[in-house]
């Protein structure tokens, strides 16, 4: 298979200059994708450009009638995305028929946001005088999406600045670039007008600066790791554009010692290993109340026994493969490096299979150490005992990270109290911390980024305020002298 980028409601250089797509289940070619260059990225933006003043004056309700039409293809054609989510980013069947199941609600959701721009009436102190605020699109919005949900995030990071009148040119990981260029297709096959949504596949190096400098790109959608989103970030806002980025998380998860150890081991394990740990909300961090630690300790262990590893086709199957040899080594050094720091390694540590790394458990690693520090992207879990809530609190809140907490109780007082304190975008309580919901403000603080998407949120973001004065007339005679 070999696809070109997909610019002005077709795909285009499919003869140029390509690279390999590989398969991480198998470490073998799967496809070729067209490798973008800057000419490219002027190429889509400037389909982009011509297009939204059309894609704008269409009427919320056309705008929403066409997302709504596009959400309905999504789902009629949602099994013809199933084979590249499995085979370009080793997901399971069950999370590529999640992500194929929740492409289309995302843009339901967004289509009703092109029906609510809401503006303003301000008061004024003259009666012959109305201020009005209005709410307009920025223009081009550059995405530029990840390859652990490509088809799900993609959708996010699109539909709802499509839904405010802006136009999108996206250039998607070069680890996940086929799934992208079908996703247009359909959109386009739905009514998408040409020029609306463009794809251009290839390297950050080669056109992804460019997408971000590009004097006709109003702002960027960045989905991916702290460091390069803060390049990304720091060149937007030196050339003056709006900017999203959802980077980075250490996420911590609380176990205070009223819930069952069990129960919060469960939890625990599903959202620290869902997908290899490849989620930027995954819980890794375990902050345990000593009075339960070992029962949970124990529990979590024979959750992460108890998972089965394979093919990617059996529903039991609880995770796929690391996306290349570079995440293999950096997933093994943070744990091989923690073990002889002092940490416990309770299960795991080694790779099951090609690029499929084991699920891990560490206990007690040093608090200085990289797999507690930094984002380890992979199925590896540290555990740490603490007195009580407040030291808990204290530890979750020690990283400069910042993107979803979690708090395992049944105590509404306390896992609320823990709530309001904890220094981060989004904190579930009840659950482990990698949670959606279409209309939610994703996003985090500190070195897991600026802004919020999801729902009116990512509206807003991508848009302007505009404020009209009106003279209205004469002021009236004054009634008293």
């Amino acid at each position: 298979m070999r696809r070109g980028h997909f610019i002005n409601g077709r795909e285009r250089a499919r003869n140029g200059e390509c690279f390999e797509v590989l398969n991480p289940a198998t470490r073998t070619v799967m496809g070729q994708a067209a490798r973008g260059s800057d000419a490219d990225i002027d190429r889509a933006v400037e389909s982009a450009r011509q297009a939204q003043p059309r894609w704008w004056n269409l009427s919320p309700g056309e705008r929403e009638r066409i997302l709504l039409r596009c959400a309905d293809h999504l789902e009629t054609h949602s099994d013809s995305l199933i084979e590249p989510l499995l085979q370009e980013s080793g997901s399971t069947l069950s999370k590529a028929n999640f992500e194929a199941g929740y492409a289309p609600s995302l843009l339901r959701a967004a289509a009703g946001e092109a029906r609510r721009l809401y503006g303003d009436t301000l008061p004024h102190d003259r009666p012959d005088r109305m201020s009005l605020v209005l709410r307009e699109p920025i223009g081009v919005v550059g995405v530029i999406s990840p390859f652990n949900a490509p088809l799900a995030l993609l959708i996010k990071m699109v539909a709802f600045p499509l839904a405010a009148g802006n136009t999108v040119v996206a250039k998607p990981s070069e680890h996940t670039p086929l799934v992208a260029i079908q996703l247009a297709e359909l959109l386009h096959e739905a009514g998408l007008p040409e020029g609306v949504f463009n794809v251009v596949t290839g390297f950050g190096s080669d056109c992804g600066e460019r997408l971000v400098e590009h004097p006709h790109v109003g702002g960027i959608a960045f989905t991916g790791s702290t460091a390069v989103g803060s390049i990304i970030g720091a060149e937007a806002t030196r050339r003056m554009k709006r900017v999203q980025l959802e980077l980075g998380g250490k996420n911590p998860v609380i176990v205070l010692s009223d819930i069952d150890p069990h129960e919060a081991a469960a939890q625990v394990a599903v959202g620290a290993f869902f997908h290899g740990g490849q989620i930027c909300m995954s819980g890794s961090r375990v902050i345990v109340e000593s009075s339960i630690f070992e029962d949970f300790t124990d529990a979590l262990v024979a959750e992460a026994e108890q998972l089965q590893l394979g093919g990617l086709r059996d529903p039991d199957t609880a995770y796929g493969p690391l996306i290349c040899q570079d995440a293999i080594n950096r997933v093994d050094g943070h744990v091989q490096e923690a073990v002889a720091e002092g940490a416990v390694l309770r299960t795991g540590g080694f790779v099951y299979d090609g690029w499929t790394y084991a699920p891990t458990v560490l206990v007690e690693p040093p608090l200085h150490s990289r797999v507690w520090r930094e984002e380890t992207f992979g199925p590896v879990v540290s555990v740490v005992a603490v007195p009580d809530i407040e030291v808990a609190i204290e530890l979750a809140n020690d990283t400069e990270y910042g993107l979803s907490a979690a708090v395992l109780s049944h105590d509404l007082i306390r896992g609320m109290h823990a709530a309001r304190r904890l220094r981060s975008g989004a904190v579930h309580l009840g659950m482990h911390p990698f949670q959606s919901n279409t209309m939610a403000p994703v996003g985090g603080v500190g070195a897991s980024g600026l802004g919020r998407s999801g729902g009116r949120y990512s509206v807003e973001h991508f848009t302007e305020l505009k404020w009209i004065s009106l003279a209205v007339g004469s002021p009236p005679a004054a009634e008293f002298e």
